[in-house]
């Protein structure tokens, strides 16, 4: 169920049906938010037999973003409310986000599990996205042995990261189509998004539900047709317009069986580009992009304003159709205020997700909170307020650091922080850890206990070496913990991705940090955002050729439109680096 607006944060409750509450009452979080209800506008004028789609929204994550693409396709949309609902759906789309036992435990209190099972047993139309994809298994290794509902043989397990293997499997990859399936058609050779850090394998015993596989250290499926059955572990919702048409193709299926004529080159995981849009309120108090130079937002003029780069919904809208692989929006002065206080924040994201079929992460004051009444919220309902308003992964900055130094002086998960609460509770594959580190040279390395890196260019005084001291509350304040070490924390403290910035090299266009983000992305199996500064498309192949990242983000020259995203990406598939075109 997703939640609309409201006046203010203390009136916020949650939507119609029990999902939410079940949720939180069945994976033991602390109470959800309330907002105000307000019926959605459908872009039809009444409920009919062909345009009603049932979803199954059992109240975790980003189920916004497939309500607004079934939408975007022209129909209108059931929520189940009790098993009754599943049982007398014409077409049921199950959405499933988050962890597989919890998700499973939901279903089984509310009586979901057997109305599902009975509804997919009698051959109904069913599309099931990532986890609904997953739970059609026997069982899940993930926080188990879990049992799922049986429908498909076979065991949902992690994917192996002791030969190096990144995970989670984050980003745009490509299928093999292994029979038809009419969801599918026109889509092999394009990639589709993935994210998540277990798969299922095929097998003799499940080869007839097989559609077809993903390679990603080894063959996985990535969908399962039989009869009306359809799920694919990808998500279509986010995977542009490629995504769109496996939804048109469940939702209406085209009257020809024949498949489409396909042009795409996809073979592989792709690198990915990303575009990042710095929001904050302007002097004035409008919410604007801006963009900082060494993390200074304002302009050195007499004016002393805050830079305004534009309007984030626009931006975003328009960096979508350009070609970005995700967006992500930073909220930059999120540290200092309560962040569901921010409702034009909130907005964006609502809106964004409206036209915006890629990946959305959303950063910025996600942490415990204490309002000026003295009602407290846990960073938990801070993260499901983001993930109910269309963000598909939050960043968490400055808590995550308090919390590696603590677990690197303890030695002990506390179970407690932002950081570990959220990966929990929805995976890791949603959490991102934003790393602000300052360049601090060395003439030893032995001059810190931190680790430190030869540096290819050296310091102002001919340093050689250099370590990476992270900072915290918008890089205003150093800490005792290097870059490398925090990297190292967060990841075993349920971190799914990184998100490497670097204040020495932000806004100045000379190229990314090799040093550090080669240091940083050697050191952990999840994978590494490049960030801070591209000023050239040659910038990004060499971030991509040197080092391990998976992703880069750039943020000002898209803004001002020095380097169209179009650009970097030809630029990249001339060095024969595989992309998403």
């Amino acid at each position: 169920m997703e939640a609309p607006p409201s006046a203010s944060a203390s009136h916020l409750r949650p939507s119609s049906g029990l999902s939410h509450l079940s949720y939180a009452h069945a994976t033991g979080s602390p109470r959800k938010l309330h907002f105000a209800r307000r019926k959605h506008r459908s872009v039809r004028a009444s409920f009919s037999y062909d345009d009603t789609v049932t979803l199954l929204d059992y109240g975790a994550g980003n189920v916004r973003s497939v309500r607004n693409a079934i939408r975007h396709l022209g129909f209108n949309i059931k929520d189940v409310k009790k098993p009754e609902d599943i049982l007398s759906a014409n077409r049921l789309v199950f959405p499933g986000v988050g962890a597989f036992a919890a998700a499973m435990q939901v279903l089984n209190q509310n009586g979901m599990a057997e109305a599902l099972h009975t509804y997919i047993q009698k051959d109904r139309p069913f599309l099931g996205i990532c986890l609904g994809l997953q739970l059609l298994f026997e069982s899940s290794e993930e926080n188990g042995p879990v049992k799922g509902l049986g429908v498909i043989p076979g065991i949902v397990g992690r994917f192996n990261s002791s030969n190096g293997l990144i995970v989670p499997h984050i980003g745009w990859n490509a299928v093999q189509i292994t029979k038809e399936s009419g969801i599918l058609d026109g889509i092999e050779g394009h990639h589709v998004y993935f994210v998540h850090s277990y798969r299922a394998l095929p097998s003799d015993a499940n080869k007839d539900w097989v559609s077809s596989v993903c390679n990603y250290g080894g063959s996985f499926i990535s969908s399962i047709a039989r009869g009306n059955i359809q799920a694919v572990q990808f998500h279509p919702e986010k995977s542009g317009v490629v995504g769109l048409s496996i939804l048109q193709n469940f939702l209406k299926p085209p009257l020809s069986s024949r498949r489409k004529t396909t042009y795409g080159k996809a073979s592989k995981l792709a690198k990915r580009v990303i575009a990042c849009l710095d929001v904050r309120t302007n002097d004035k108090g409008d919410l604007v992009v801006t963009k900082g130079d060494q993390y200074d937002v304002r302009d050195h003029t007499d004016q002393n304003e805050v830079r305004n780069l534009g309007k984030p919904v626009e931006l975003a809208s328009q960096y979508y159709k350009d070609g970005a692989d995700e967006v992500s929006f930073l909220n930059i002065t999120g540290f200092r205020d309560f962040p569901l206080g921010d409702l034009p924040m909130l907005q964006v994201l609502r809106s964004t997700s409206e036209n915006v079929f890629v990946p959305l992460t959303v950063g910025g004051g996600i942490r415990d909170f204490t309002d000026a009444n003295g009602r407290y919220y846990s960073s938990l309902e801070v993260a499901s307020e983001y993930f109910r308003s269309g963000a598909d992964k939050v960043s968490i900055g400055s808590d995550a650091v308090f919390a590696a130094e603590e677990y690197l002086r303890t030695g002990v998960k506390t179970g407690k922080s932002s950081l570990e609460q959220i990966s929990q509770v929805y995976g890791n594959q949603a959490v991102v850890v934003s790393i602000d580190p300052r360049r601090i040279y060395l003439v030893s390395p032995g001059d810190v206990k931190f680790k430190t890196v030869k540096v290819s260019t050296p310091g102002p005084l001919g340093e050689e070496y250099a370590w990476y001291q992270c900072t915290v509350n918008g890089g205003r304040e150093g800490r005792p913990i290097g870059a490398y070490e925090l990297a190292k924390a967060v990841e075993e403290l349920g971190a799914g991705e990184i998100l490497l910035n670097c204040i020495d090299c932000d806004g100045q266009g000379q190229g990314f940090d090799i040093d550090l983000i080669e240091l940083v992305s050697d050191a952990v199996t999840v994978p590494v955002i490049a960030s801070s500064g591209a000023g050239a498309v040659e910038h990004f192949s060499e971030v991509f050729q040197k080092t391990s990242a998976s992703a880069a983000l750039a943020a000002g020259i898209f803004h001002r439109k020095e380097v169209p995203i179009q650009s970097v990406k030809e630029h990249l598939l001339h060095d024969n680096i595989e992309v998403r075109l």
